[in-house]
């Protein structure tokens, strides 16, 4: 009896060991098949998922100010919409004043493109009128006994040569009538995203915190209370330090390169130093995209001249002041993340959310970073993440 009970036993574990392997490789098919559905569903819901975010980052950046206002008997909706007019009211003053030269700039864009293009064929032609050998002289054909039988007197058909001389032009002409349909075209989905927004911060600073204290108390999903209120206070935290650094310091390039733009008397320096200090929140990329934009500018204002470098080089030299030596003196190297990994980042933001999603992509890279370490998981990626 004893050895049909062990015989028995060890095939218990013999089929045991041989499930396991299958189980592993459908959990992990699995979760792969979850990842896929969870960044499919991020994507097609980005119209509703993205004034959530944003608005709920920002409501979480406001929220102490709100608690602060609080303990002083100022009721939640007199604070919450106090804090959202003193944030609007400098954008729309700021939106107001740019929307000028922004309009006439994105009239211009076709008469730009267009300028560009011939000042380039122009330069193409004087480098081919150097470089292009000189006409041969015409070779007579050799008469043969084929030709005989020919008709000499028909005349010989000209052969079809490619007119690709304006090509060039059309295309940088229609791509510059593009872009500017484009946006003027998306401006009512924009505004009306806008408000979406407006409307979600102010209920989520009014009402959102007795109802996060409800989550956290009454739902038995969250276990360890305590440590989900600590969670909570450090990515606020952390978060609202990064954000109100970084908006400083942008703020201060921004101001810097229309300061010196208008002391060069670059036309539309404050527009300038405003989409300067705007596209810098997006690390690395935002630089090397305001760059090739005031080379534009330098080339529209200065032509093909070395003058025309001057915009560009002005804003790189106090772009690398600001990212090589500002800023990680500010934030401390324990803020500051793996630079690839954030332009990976940024990309995949992007694809799935647009500008905004580029805007987010830090500030979301740097929740999750905080969550694993609170969790104490994952501890190779966010060694990963903090990899220099």
């Amino acid at each position: 009896m004893d050895n049909a009970g062990s015989t028995n036993d060890e095939k218990v574990k013999k089929n045991l060991t041989g499930a396991y392997p299958k189980i592993a490789k459908q959990t992990k098919l699995l979760n792969t098949l979850v990842i896929f559905a969870f960044i499919y569903t991020m994507y097609l819901a980005k119209s509703l998922l993205i004034p959530l975010f944003f608005s709920a980052f920002i409501a979480l950046l406001l929220s102490p100010l709100v608690a602060i206002a609080r303990k002083v008997y100022v009721p939640r909706t007199i604070s919450a919409g106090a804090l959202i007019i003193l944030l609007i009211a400098p954008f729309t003053l700021l939106t107001v004043e740019l929307a000028e030269p922004a309009e006439r700039w994105m009239h211009s864009l076709p008469k730009i493109t267009a300028q560009i293009s011939e000042e380039i064929e122009e330069i193409s032609s004087s480098i081919d009128a150097y470089t292009t050998p000189p006409a041969a002289d015409p070779v007579e054909e050799e008469s043969s006994i084929f030709n005989w039988f020919g008709d000499d007197d028909s005349p010989k058909l000209p052969v079809a040569q490619p007119d690709s001389s304006n090509s060039v032009t059309d295309k940088l002409k229609q791509s510059g009538i593009d872009m500017g349909i484009t946006l003027f075209s998306n401006a009512p989905f924009l505004l009306a995203q806008v408000m979406a927004c407006v409307v979600l911060i102010f209920f989520l600073l009014v009402f959102g915190p007795n109802l996060f204290h409800v989550f956290i108390r009454d739902f038995p999903v969250v276990t360890d209370k305590r440590r989900a209120l600590v969670l909570v206070d450090q990515i606020q935290r952390e978060l609202s330090a990064y954000i109100v650094t970084i908006s400083i310091i942008n703020t201060c390039l921004g101001l810097a390169t229309a300061g010196t733009f208008y002391y060069l008397q670059i036309e539309d320096a404050l527009l300038w130093g405003a989409l300067v200090a705007l596209m810098n929140f997006v690390p690395y990329l935002g630089g090397i995209a305001s760059s090739m934009v005031l080379l534009v500018v330098g080339v529209v204002q200065f032509g093909l001249a070395s003058s025309a470098f001057l915009p560009a080089g002005v804003f790189l030299f106090l772009n690398i002041i600001e990212s090589q030596l500002i800023t990680p003196a500010v934030l401390g190297r324990s803020m500051l993340l793996n630079p690839l990994i954030i332009i990976i980042w940024i990309a995949i933001t992007g694809w799935l959310w647009g500008v905004v999603g580029v805007l987010l992509a830090v500030p979301i890279l740097m929740c999750i970073k905080i969550i694993l370490e609170n969790l104490g998981v994952f501890d190779h990626w966010i060694r990963l993440l903090e990899s220099k």
